[in-house]
């Protein structure tokens, strides 16, 4: 299926990570081979969205973090993927009012679903390198789907190694546990594991959700911060979102239809506890390659847009390759900036 002209819709990539190597699934794409020349990025923010959380003051408020929210890189090592991981990366510094730290919520490398192990490893190493190379902010990671090594293929040799599964992306990632909470600027964060294996309903290489271990982990976790704290919880695939309804044709059978794969399947269950705990005021996720933000009962979900784009193809959907920065304030509240760059 070649991408050069059409947007590539997420059921044909799944398919192609999930069932073939890394390698048949670039050359199905027609992803060019050569790397084009290193350039100074532009500073310059192309037709820029700010989304304000309803009922805040700006004159009483005090931003206390700006974010840089980079997602879905899917580097690999041919094609215009590592210089355009480095553009978006020194773009995003070079910002007249810089991030004070990236989060990466993950498909940080093309795909390692169904990659061998040679594969996966050498997308990492480009991704390690470029990283250290070009990053002076501290970084936090999360997983996604396409991190994790081996879920789509079969053989026995992969599925016995040790670094099978999310090891691999903990291993490169320099992770200690798939997922973990930290404290800055008077905000809590909660880094979640969205990927897992689907069950007999959903098929596919994976699903979003929490299994219960983690659940219960985060329902401790939130439990213990201050009610006067605000929340920012941070995952790959989107707890809550709309413009996966328009990612394929949902409605073709005459009632709209989000897989499992897209969106977290036990959504429900995070508006339970969102609903317990009003000081979760934020999401941030990426995985659709789409940017969006969606007010539901006092949380802000942002679904932001992808290093990407279209896998290193231009657009996706309309969403040029971009990253978007998130202001946090001392009063719980966010406003974002979709910020796209030059790609190359």
């Amino acid at each position: 299926m070649s991408i050069s002209s059409k947007n590539l819709s997420r059921r044909g990539f799944l398919k192609m990570g999930g069932a073939t190597s890394l390698g048949l699934a670039l050359s199905a794409c027609g992803i060019p081979t050569t790397k084009p020349p290193a350039t100074t990025p532009s500073v310059t923010q192309a037709s820029p969205t700010v989304t304000i959380t309803p009922g805040t003051d700006r004159d009483q408020k005090t931003r206390v973090l700006r974010i840089a929210h980079m997602t879905d890189f899917h580097v690999m090592p041919n094609g215009n993927a590592p210089e355009g991981m480095a553009k978006a990366l020194r773009h995003a510094q070079s910002q007249a009012d810089p991030p004070d730290l990236i989060i990466n919520t993950g498909d940080s490398i093309m795909d390692s679903l169904g990659a061998d192990k040679s594969n996966a490893e050498a997308q990492w190493q480009v991704f390690q390198d470029i990283l250290k190379a070009e990053n002076k902010l501290p970084i936090f990671h999360a997983i996604g789907n396409h991190d994790v090594w081996g879920w789509g293929r079969q053989d026995a040799e992969t599925q016995n190694d040790p670094l099978y599964g999310k090891n691999m992306a903990l291993e490169k990632l320099g992770l200690q546990e798939r997922y973990y909470s930290f404290d800055k600027a008077g905000w809590h964060f909660v880094v979640l594991d969205s990927n897992h294996l689907p069950n007999e309903v959903s098929g596919g290489s994976y699903i979003g959700k929490l299994d219960d271990e983690q659940f219960s982990w985060l329902e401790n976790d939130v439990a213990q911060v201050d009610g006067s704290t605000p929340v920012c919880v941070v995952s790959h695939i989107p707890i809550l979102c709309a413009c996966e309804f328009f990612d394929g044709p949902n409605e073709e059978t005459g009632a709209w239809v989000v897989p499992a794969a897209w969106m977290h399947i036990d959504a429900r269950r995070f508006r339970g506890l969102y609903l317990e705990h009003p000081n979760i005021r934020l999401c941030l996720s990426g995985h659709s390659h789409q940017h969006e933000s969606l007010d539901y009962l006092g949380v802000k979900y942002l679904t932001d847009g992808a290093v990407c784009g279209n896998w290193w193809n231009g657009a996706y959907l309309d969403f040029p390759p971009a990253y978007v920065l998130v202001d946090l304030y001392d009063d719980g509240s966010a406003e974002s900036l979709f910020v796209p760059y030059e790609q190359g």
